[in-house]
Parts: C-alpha cells; structure tokens; sequence
C-alpha cells in the first residue's frame, strides 16, 4: 500500500472485508495535489491525512453504521433548519483546517457567518476551514484509540464540540476545548450547550 505515496494515481482494490490503511507520510513529498489526486481515483474510500502526517484510507462503513450516522445527520439537520445558524455536512465532506490535512467527519456544522465568507472556490474544493461542531462514530473497523485521538486533533484545529458514538461499547464522548473527556451511556439525551442552542441529540434514537 505505501507504495501509493508514489502514484497516487493509482485505482486501490476494494477486497471482500473492510479495510484500514494507515502509512505513514513523514519525509514524503505528498502534498495536497497528490492529496486531491488520490481522492479523485478513489471515490469510494475515504480518505485523511491529519496533523501527525498520516494517511488514512479506509473503506466503506456497513450499512448499520451507515443507518446511524443518517439520524445522526437528520437530528442535527431539523435542529439547524430551525434555528437558521449555520450550515450541516454529511460524511462525505472534507475539510482542509490546517494546511495540507484532510479530515472528514461524519457529521459537521459551520456557523453562518463563518461558511458565507469563504469564497466560492474555497467552497468548491475541501475548504479550509475548521467545523464549530463534529459528531464522528465509531465503525466496526475503527480502533477507538485512534478515534480519541482524532477526536482531540479536532479540539486542537479549532473545533469547539466534537461528540464521539460508539455503538460498540454503548457509550458517548464529549470532547470540548479546556475539559475533560467526558463518558455517557448510549442512552442518554446530551444537549449541544452554547455551540448549538436549543439542539439536544437523543441517543436512545441510534439503538
């Protein structure tokens, strides 16, 4: 698989099982164009590169995860259509929040103010710009150290709320800038605070 970094052009082989691919991209000359380029030949995967200079390719999730991160979208969409404060993105979006990363996940939203001043090229292509909030579940091949850590990247490029489902081990994390980590069970109500008013996610909704 490494040998990726070198042709980035090349179409990877989607196998009977899923699959995570983690390389590691240090003295490697592989910007964002090889970046694009990847992504491009490879639609169906989904694709990082985070602040540890990691490339990440990973297939797919299974249909159930794919169910749940669905309501996971629509609870915080009929919130946002409500309030009129921002802007929700589905798990297909990728973000650029720090020059030469890429992070996609699951759910995000982006204030009004914040997504209207980017300009329309920005908006075209994955815009550099980090998510207020991110919801990112756990799939069956995601290990969940490495989602922590991902959880707390996000915190350290700017977000001010991530929330972490794991269905696997039915708890809940919150991860908020200058707090703790925070553990509930998968049958909780939690509210979104200050970053997102009024919103409050039902978990109990993801069984």
């Amino acid at each position: 698989m490494e040998s990726i970094i070198h042709s980035p052009s090349k179409k990877i082989k989607l196998t009977s099982t899923p699959f995570v691919y983690e390389i590691d991209l240090t003295g490697e000359d592989f910007g964002m164009k090889e970046l694009y380029i990847l992504c491009q030949n490879n639609p169906d995967l989904r694709i990082e590169k985070d602040i540890h200079n990691t490339l990440t390719i990973m297939t797919p999730t299974f249909t159930k995860t794919g169910l749940i991160n669905s309501e996971l979208v629509v609870q915080l969409g009929i919130w946002n259509k409500a309030s009129g404060l921002g802007y929700v993105f589905d798990s297909s979006t990728g973000y650029e929040p720090m020059p030469g990363t890429l992070y996609s996940p699951d759910a995000s939203w982006i204030q009004k103010h914040r997504w209207n001043a980017l300009s329309e090229a920005d908006k075209m292509s994955f815009a550099p710009i980090c998510p207020d909030f991110v919801i990112e579940l756990r799939s069956k091949s995601d290990r969940l150290k490495k989602l922590q850590r991902k959880m707390q990247d996000w915190i350290l490029l700017g977000v001010q709320l991530a929330w972490l489902v794991d269905p696997f081990k039915e708890e809940f994390r919150i991860f908020a800038p200058g707090q703790a980590e925070i553990t509930l069970p998968l049958r909780s109500v939690v509210s979104g605070g200050d970053v997102l008013p009024g919103f409050t996610l039902d978990l109990r909704e993801l069984q």
